[in-house]
């Protein structure tokens, strides 16, 4: 008995005529090219929402309304892309001061002798330019403020001339006045640095013009802590000369002073190696706390809390150092922060936010970069030792 076959129904033309089109529209889908670079990663704009996503409500991007470009804006001449980065396209510093504020810093060029206050998201502003002898490792070398600074803005700073180095006091519009005169100038170990022990006595640490025996000579000024109570700009020469707190001294680093209990620690590089002393309380002599027999470059100093920091030039870093709460000794090894990230690391102050700030050296035996010289702010450890 043969089938039927009649014609189909309606029901059926229809269920035909969907599947149909359902294959072609998968034919036409599975011949679709995409652009590749749709998958790839990319760095939204700084003040787009995480992940760069449409955000809620937003219609998505079309062709007449495209999104808006992810390619990073080209830096200008002395931008850095780096948010810790406070000033750029210095010369060669030679210290770093913190005022008041700890949000603000005076960074002295070694060589051109200026003066610059420095600030988060302002240029560099010169405050005074001294007329220095900026060769070898001379120049513009420290600057201290005065106990009275917020009152009277007067600076002193350690400087080189042609025949010596000295310490001199900067008042505003005025001149510059000499306090102390006639440290030894050599060929190497000029540099030095100024702290304030006290409202009344000014620390001076000179570096021992490459002489060590002069280090040690009781009529010489090279290679000395000084302790400087004529402030007045007088010279200070012969038999009037300041007491001796620490002789020894090779190249001179830095001296600071700890501003919660007062411990006064010294830098300084000798032949055979590097070292952070202590000043004994009667402040007749220096202890010695540590010693980098590798001899890494110290520099600018900070103390605080249980720790010192130590900038090192040629290590590229800043050493932390723990000390015990009750005898001031180092408890273990030094660690080092933000190692071979900004190169040579000269002055050293303690900012605000738990920062340590300090000023690279790169343009003098460095490797420079587009934006060197700069000064940086670190981010302190705190608790456990720390710069609390």
């Amino acid at each position: 008995m043969g089938v039927s076959r009649g014609r189909p129904s309606t029901a059926a033309l229809a269920l035909r005529r969907t599947a149909a089109t359902a294959l072609i529209g998968l034919s036409v889908v599975g011949c679709a090219k995409f652009d590749d670079t749709a998958s790839t990663p990319f760095t939204p704009v700084p003040t787009f929402a995480p992940g760069g996503d449409t955000a809620p409500g937003r219609p998505a991007p079309t062709a007449e309304s495209p999104a808006p470009s992810t390619s990073p804006r080209p830096l200008a001449p002395c931008e850095d892309a780096d948010p810790s980065v406070v000033a750029t396209c210095l010369d060669t510093t030679g210290s770093l001061t913190m005022l008041p504020d700890g949000q603000t810093a005076l960074v002295t060029e070694r060589r051109t002798g200026r003066i610059l206050r420095v600030a988060p998201g302002q240029p560099p502003a010169e405050v005074a330019r001294l007329d220095v002898d900026g060769s070898a490792d001379g120049g513009l070398l420290d600057v201290a403020l005065s106990p009275t600074y917020a009152e009277d803005n007067l600076l002193y700073a350690y400087v080189s001339t042609s025949f010596d180095n000295r310490v001199v006091r900067i008042a505003p519009g005025d001149l510059p006045k000499e306090v102390l005169t006639g440290i030894p100038r050599g060929p190497v170990g000029n540099t030095g640095a100024l702290a304030f022990s006290s409202p009344s006595e000014l620390l001076v640490l000179t570096g021992d013009a490459g002489n060590p025996s002069a280090a040690t000579d009781p009529g010489s000024l090279a290679g000395k802590l000084l302790r400087v109570t004529t402030l007045g700009p007088a010279p200070v020469t012969g038999p009037s000369a300041p007491r001796v707190a620490l002789s020894g001294v090779g190249t001179a680093g830095d001296v600071c002073v700890d501003p919660h209990g007062g411990a006064v620690w010294v830098t300084d590089r000798t032949p055979l190696e590097d070292r952070l002393q202590r000043i004994t309380a009667d402040g007749a002599s220096g202890v010695p706390v540590w010693s980098w027999p590798d001899r890494p470059g110290v520099a600018g100093c900070v103390a605080g809390g249980a720790a010192v920091a130590v900038s090192l030039s040629d290590a590229n870093a800043l050493a932390v150092l723990t000390l015990d709460s009750q005898t001031g000794a180092v408890t273990a090894a030094p660690s080092l922060v933000a190692q071979d990230k900004y190169g040579k690391l000269r002055g050293a102050g303690l900012g605000g936010q738990d920062q340590i700030w300090v000023s690279t050296e790169n343009k003098t035996d460095g490797q420079p970069g587009p934006t060197d010289d700069r000064v940086v702010r670190i981010d302190a450890p705190l608790g456990g030792g720390g710069f609390d």
